[in-house]
């Protein structure tokens, strides 16, 4: 399998793993299918087309369909990998994933593209902040938001593996590569640690967890140690890794996400219902404004000097 290639600043985009990835597996494994809404270009699944023709199915733009049609694959014994922007493949078929997919708890892995608002300039009937939300209402869903392209290839591998619903969640926005020790895992379930840390644990996914990192290290600088932790899998929650997290007496949670329901909304069920610390939630407040991706997370506070001053304000709280 061939790695993403990195931009010239180093960064990557993570569709290019998903999709040099589900090429992989579908070489060895017959039964992986795609479908798509008009979206084999913005799922990056162009080459996976040439490669298994018959194997990609197109509904157009109907998401509704899309979420059905990748259920009856899966009742037919196929493994479908059903790929749309993430705003449409959860709010526009909600009912059908709701259904079709996780009430009868069929083998579709949803694959919900260009999430959060990596579609900044087109506003908040693109932007994907409310998905986690309603997805965790679904037990049985697995939800994941990888943070770099290894996290990524690996998650697409863990949802081919589990028999059941899978929401992967993955973004168009390039992120660097975060370094890991040797031999490292992703397991479904399980957060993993990135920096250590004993004054506050900074919880964060997806596009957020490199700037967490950042935080992290201007923190260290004023002699603060926080803690980061990538909690990659939203459902179900590594509830371990968020005990010992309370155990530094402050959290802040940090996702390209409303502030409701998400990783942060979970993460503070735990804790509520657990060891009750101060604890800040970053995210988007509500419908956020049109704008680039960057700004709208300079103009909230989702970004290095933002978590920071959380976790400094969060850590102030302490009794």
């Amino acid at each position: 399998m061939s790695a993403a290639a990195p931009s010239k600043s180093g960064f990557f985009d993570c569709r290019d793993s998903f999709a040099a990835t589900i090429e992989a597996l579908a070489e060895a494994d017959p039964r992986i299918v795609t479908v798509v809404s008009d979206s084999v270009g913005s799922s990056k699944l162009g080459n996976f087309r040439k490669k298994f023709p018959d194997r990609m199915v197109n509904v157009g733009i109907a998401e509704q369909t899309l979420v059905a049609v990748g259920a009856g694959l899966a009742n037919g014994g196929k493994v479908p990998f059903v790929s749309a922007a993430s705003c449409f493949i959860t709010g526009r078929a909600l009912e059908q994933v709701k259904a079709d997919i996780a009430y009868s708890n069929v083998n579709v892995k949803l694959i919900g593209q260009s999430s959060g608002v990596a579609y900044g300039e087109l506003g908040p009937t693109h932007h994907s902040i409310e998905d986690l939300a309603w997805l965790r209402l679904f037990n049985n869903m697995k939800l994941i938001v990888p943070a770099d392209p290894w996290q990524t290839a690996e998650a697409i591998k863990a949802a081919a593996a589990h028999d059941g619903p899978v929401f992967v969640r993955v973004s168009r926005m390039a992120v660097p590569a975060l370094e890991r020790p040797e031999g490292a895992k992703f397991e479904i379930g399980k957060a993993e640690t990135l920096v250590e840390g004993t004054d506050a644990t900074i919880i964060a996914n997806g596009t957020m967890v490199h700037r967490a990192v950042a935080a992290a290290k201007t923190l260290a600088a004023e002699g603060i140690s926080a803690r980061v932790v990538n909690m990659a899998t939203v459902n179900p929650l590594d509830e371990a890794v968020i005990a010992s997290a309370a155990e530094t007496g402050a959290i802040v949670t940090v996702e390209e996400h409303s502030v409701r329901g998400g990783l942060g909304g979970a993460v503070a069920e735990v804790v509520a219902t657990t060891n009750p610390v101060p604890m800040r939630i970053l995210g988007f407040p509500g419908f956020v404004p049109t704008g680039s991706a960057e700004w709208l997370f300079d103009h909230f506070g989702l970004n290095e000097a933002g978590i920071a001053d959380a976790v400094r304000q969060t850590i102030a709280r302490k009794k």
